[in-house]
């Protein structure tokens, strides 16, 4: 199916870009999401006349995000577990636990999708490393530190 990208796509193309993808992946995510739009004539003079707003709306987005990004770079989210004596947690921390702290933290929502947790769920004591894709041209390392709390 051929349908014009509405914004950036990581992995498929960038704003007004008329790409073919599977009929599934456009109809069921991209369409619904807002993301793009099947590519027919009409469609394509729509899009041809919005296509400065649209562009404008995207930099402040992603200018948004940046200023989100240098607020966020470097910082510490500490959560407290139920843990054992040997370090291990009772459950582990999600990547909903982070967003609601991070979230807190930051004074700006952050949805649970946007944390990426590289070795998987966290079900250990410490610090551990995180990043949190802000947008698909940003994306902010933070520390993750989970204290254990004895049941």
């Amino acid at each position: 199916m051929q349908i014009i990208l509405l914004d950036k796509v990581v992995n498929l193309g960038n704003l007004g870009e008329v790409v073919k993808v599977k009929d599934g992946y456009a109809r069921n995510f991209l369409i619904p999401s807002g993301r793009a739009r099947r590519a027919t004539a009409l469609a394509m003079k729509e899009f041809e006349a919005k296509r400065a707003e649209l562009e404008k709306a995207a930099a402040a987005k992603l200018a948004e995000s940046q200023a989100h990004g240098e607020k966020l770079a470097g910082s510490t989210v500490k959560l407290t577990q139920k843990a054992g004596v040997d370090g291990r947690l009772f459950g582990s921390v999600t990547t909903a636990d982070i967003a609601q702290e991070v979230s807190k933290q930051g004074g700006f929502a952050v949805n649970k999708s946007q944390i990426r947790l590289s070795n998987g769920l966290i079900k250990t004591t410490g610090d551990h490393p995180v990043s949190v894709a802000l947008h698909t041209d940003v994306t902010v390392e933070i520390t993750v530190t989970v204290y254990g709390e004895t049941a």
